[in-house]
């Protein structure tokens, strides 16, 4: 049973919804002033709030800005009960989030036509959202023990085959397999840094201080470490060749350190996702103010709907493309970027190109 909570202060308006609402098998819980209904919504959590505007001491306005300041009453659908009608009336209460608005005197039906749209729009947010949850588990579930378990797997089998047989191996055998372990933990400590990094950008992401520090610090673009990386992580790949590359020099306000990150996380993807022998372009420019480092690789590519749906531990198609990694490079590059006051951006054409794009505020 759905739970409504009314909160106005005129007692005949207040006991003549309740009365109408219990008719239509609500659960109704009323409110005489915007203080109480406060404090009954954060009690009750109802399904949906109707609330008068012109009340004394907490009037709508406040009772609905408070509401969406708090995560626990921030989503509950609401409706304004009111005799205004000016334009900027019903702008104010749309800014502050309202979902309707039923003007003084109002009929059953009009009262409830809209509790119901309302209700009715409520539980296809829900679906989508424990939809979109039920994806992130699945996701979760299938790629983390994966990721985690290969590189194991490879440590514990090459050194179980190293103990076993250390007798009889050839030192070129034992080269292969401490190599085999050399790479396997390079990937499981590659995963862990990653996942500590997401980790750590969630956390700041709550901390206004950690935010400001974040936005304070500045670097001169492009830092040899950022070269390096690039050279590095193409060589490894056997692409050096495929690389275009065109920087200009600007001072840019994020870390030498971050900056790292985004390029790490940027160049994988476009290796990872395109084939040899296809260009992979990087350049960079500015122009008020704003700082854009693009890597347009001719790959794979991502349709509309999966750049939209961009999150952790998601990778699409894998079912199709078998990859490393969670799926959280892209996710920490946006991270980054909108924690240093900036947009992360990407355009694609599935098998054809993509476009990605960091813009980040510059001296």
């Amino acid at each position: 049973m759905n739970i409504i909570l009314v909160i106005e202060d005129d007692n005949n308006v207040r006991e003549n919804i309740v009365e109408l609402l219990e008719n239509e098998n609500f659960q109704v819980i009323a409110a005489a002033n915007g203080t109480i209904g406060l404090q009954l919504s954060q009690k009750h959590i109802p399904n949906l709030i109707i609330c008068d505007v012109m009340m004394p001491d907490l009037d709508g306005y406040d009772v609905l800005k408070r509401l969406r300041e708090d995560s626990l009453t921030a989503t509950i659908p609401f409706i304004f009960l009111t005799a205004k009608s000016a334009k900027n009336d019903l702008r104010q209460g749309m800014v502050l989030g309202a979902d309707d608005y039923i003007a003084k005197p109002f009929t059953r039906k009009e009262l409830l036509e809209a509790i119901d749209s309302r209700l009715e729009k409520q539980v296809t947010i829900n679906q989508r959202y424990h939809k979109k949850l039920n994806e992130l588990r699945s996701s979760i579930t299938l790629s983390l023990p994966h990721e985690m378990r290969t590189p194991l797997n490879g440590i514990l089998g090459y050194s179980k085959l190293m103990i076993d047989d250390s007798n009889i191996l050839h030192a070129q055998e034992i080269h292969e397999m401490a190599t085999g372990i050399y790479q396997s933990g390079e990937r499981l400590f590659s995963l862990i840094q990653k996942f500590l990094l997401y980790a750590e950008l969630e956390i700041a992401a709550t901390d206004e201080e950690r935010i400001k520090s974040l936005q304070s610090q500045e670097t001169i673009f492009p830092t040899m470490s950022f070269i390096d990386i690039i050279n590095e992580k193409s060589q490894k790949a056997g692409r050096e060749a495929d690389l275009k590359l065109s920087f200009q020099k600007n001072k840019v306000k994020i870390s030498e350190k971050r900056l790292n990150n985004i390029i790490e996380e940027l160049i994988d993807n476009a290796l990872k996702f395109s084939p040899p022998g296809t260009p992979i372009e990087l350049f960079s420019n500015s122009s008020n103010n704003i700082f854009t480092l693009s890597i347009t690789d001719y790959g794979r590519g991502m349709t509309v709907e999966q750049i939209t749906e961009l999150g952790a531990y998601r990778q699409f198609e894998r079912q199709i493309y078998e990859q490393q990694g969670m799926g959280l490079g892209l996710i920490i590059v946006k991270s980054l970027a909108e924690l240093h006051g900036g947009k992360f951006k990407i355009h694609s054409q599935p098998k054809e190109k993509t476009i990605m794009k960091v813009l980040l505020p510059c001296v």
